[in-house]
C-alpha cells in the first residue's frame, strides 16, 4: 500500500490540529500505524490521496446508509445549494424532513432539528431536567452519547479507544449528578429506580443497541424493564438512536424491540452525510421548549436548507420497500461468513450484528456489556485491522466502534472482505 501522500498530509495536519485530526479516533492510536487521508468516496469504496481503493465499513461512522455520493443525495444537495446555503429563517424543507422523520419514528410527535447528534443528546438532557424539575441523570456503562460534559462519564467510543476513563475539564459537580449503571443488568435498573435517588432522577439515556463499545445487543427484558421502571419513577426514557436510527430497522431500535421512549435523539443517517440531528417525542415535553415554553435551546444552522435537502433524499430512500431489509440481509451474510472464517482458523471470535451494524470481537464468549467488551483481544484486533487495510478493507480503527454496511455493499465487497480475513488469519 502506498502512503507517501497520506504521510505528507499528516505532517501538515499535525501542525494545525491536536494529533493531526479533528476527531480523536481518526488518529489510529488504537490500532497502530497512521491514518489515511481520503480523496473521495465512490459507493461502497474510499479512495485515498495515494490512490488506494478500499472497501469502506466506516461510512463516515454510520451516516452513509446509501454509500458515498449517492446520485439522488448529490442532486438534492446541489439543487438546494444553488438556492442559498443558509437563511437563519424557517423554510418548508424543515417541515418536509420532520414529517418524514415522524412517519418513520411515530413516537417523535414533535421535534426540534439541530446540527449534530451531540447537540441532540445534550439538548434532550436539558429538556428532561427542565420538564421534570430534577437534576440527576442515568446513563449506562460503555454507552457514548456525544461529547457533552454530563455524558463523558465511563463512556465508550473514542474515550475507551484512547484509554481515558473520564475527560479532564468535566466539572466534578456534573459528574456527581450522573449515575452510571451496567448495560444489560435488569436487577441494577430495578434496584436504582426503586431507591430514593431513583425517584429523584430526571431521565435515563441509553443506546438501545450499543454502537460505541462495538455493537452490543440488549438482552431480552432489559429495555422493557428500563421502560417500566422509568415510567414508575416518573423519569423520562431517552433513546439515543443517533447511530441505530434507520439502521437496526426502518423505524430504529424502538421499532425493532417494540419500546416507545419519551424522547428520541437522531443524527447520522437523518442527514444523509451532512450535519443534522434531531430530538423529539412526547408533545407535552416538547411544549416546554422555547419559544413555546421556558427551556431554552437554539442553533444558528439548525434546519440548514442544504442539510435538510440531503436528509429528505436519504429518508426517501429509507422509505422504499426493501431498502433497509436488503442492507440487513447483506450484513447477515457478511457476518455469517466472518464467523465461519474465524471458526475455520480456530480463532475465538464473536460477531455481533443488528440491522446493518456489526462488530468483530476476538473473544471466546458472549460480548454483551462493558466488561466483556474490554476483555476482548485488543492486540489481535489491531493486528487484523492493519492486515485488512493492506488488503483493501477499511474497518473502524478501534475495537470500540461499530462497523456498517450500505446499500452499495454487494457480493463483490463481501467476498473481498471474507477472503482478506481468511488470508490474514492464515498468515497470523
Amino acid at each position: 500500500m502506498k502512503t507517501a501522500k497520506s504521510q505528507k498530509e499528516l505532517a501538515r495536519a499535525r501542525a494545525l490540529f491536536p494529533g493531526g485530526v479533528n476527531s480523536p479516533v481518526r488518529a489510529f492510536r488504537a490500532v497502530g500505524g497512521e491514518p489515511l487521508f481520503i480523496a473521495r468516496g465512490e459507493g461502497a469504496h474510499l479512495v485515498d490521496v495515494d490512490g488506494n481503493h478500499l472497501v469502506d465499513y466506516v461510512l463516515s461512522w454510520g451516516p452513509l446508509l446509501a454509500g458515498h455520493a449517492h446520485p439522488e443525495i448529490v442532486r438534492a444537495v446541489t439543487d438546494a445549494a444553488a438556492q442559498g446555503t443558509s437563511f437563519g429563517a424557517p423554510t418548508p424543507r424543515e417541515s418536509d424532513l420532520a414529517e418524514k422523520v415522524r412517519a418513520l419514528v411515530p413516537s417523535m410527535k414533535r421535534m426540534r432539528l439541530v446540527s449534530s447528534g451531540t447537540e441532540a443528546t445534550s439538548a434532550a438532557l436539558r429538556v428532561a431536567r427542565g420538564f421534570t424539575g430534577r437534576e440527576r441523570i442515568v446513563k449506562f456503562e460503555g454507552c457514548y452519547h456525544g461529547a457533552a460534559d454530563s455524558l463523558l462519564v465511563r463512556a465508550g467510543s473514542g474515550v475507551e479507544t484512547l484509554g481515558l476513563p473520564d475527560s479532564p475539564g468535566v466539572p466534578a459537580a456534573l459528574a456527581k449528578l450522573t449515575t452510571v449503571l451496567p448495560f444489560n443488568d435488569v436487577e441494577a435498573v430495578r434496584g436504582f429506580f426503586r431507591s430514593p435517588q431513583g425517584r429523584e432522577t430526571a431521565c435515563a439515556i441509553v443506546e438501545p443497541v450499543v454502537g460505541n463499545m462495538g455493537v452490543l445487543l440488549p438482552r431480552a427484558g432489559f429495555l422493557e424493564t428500563l421502560r417500566e421502571e422509568t415510567r414508575a419513577a416518573d423519569a423520562l426514557l431517552i433513546f439515543d438512536e443517533v447511530m441505530t436510527g434507520f439502521r437496526v430497522a426502518r423505524g430504529g431500535a424502538q421499532q425493532r424491540y417494540g419500546i416507545e421512549p419519551d424522547l428520541t435523539c437522531l443524527g447520522k443517517v437523518i442527514g444523509g452525510g451532512l450535519p443534522v440531528g434531531a430530538y423529539g417525542g412526547r408533545e407535552d415535553v416538547l411544549a416546554q421548549v422555547a419559544p413555546e415554553g421556558p427551556i431554552y435551546q437554539a442553533g444558528t444552522l439548525s434546519g440548514n436548507p442544504v442539510a435538510m435537502a440531503a436528509g429528505c433524499a436519504m429518508l426517501d430512500l429509507v422509505r422504499q420497500r426493501g431498502f433497509t431489509e436488503q442492507i440487513e440481509k447483506r450484513t447477515e451474510e457478511l457476518c455469517g461468513q466472518l464467523r465461519e472464517a474465524c471458526a475455520a482458523a480456530k480463532v475465538p471470535a464473536q460477531v455481533n450484528q443488528a440491522g446493518s451494524m456489526w462488530t468483530l470481537f476476538f473473544a471466546s464468549s458472549e460480548v454483551s456489556d462493558y466488561p466483556s467488551a474490554k476483555r476482548s483481544d485488543l492486540a489481535r484486533f489491531a493486528a487484523v485491522h492493519r492486515a485488512l487495510l493492506e488488503r483493501g478493507v477499511y474497518l473502524p480503527p478501534s475495537q470500540f466502534e461499530a462497523a456498517f454496511l450500505s446499500s452499495e455493499h454487494g457480493t463483490e465487497e463481501i467476498d473481498q472482505t471474507v477472503v482478506a480475513l481468511r488470508e490474514t488469519l492464515r498468515a497470523a
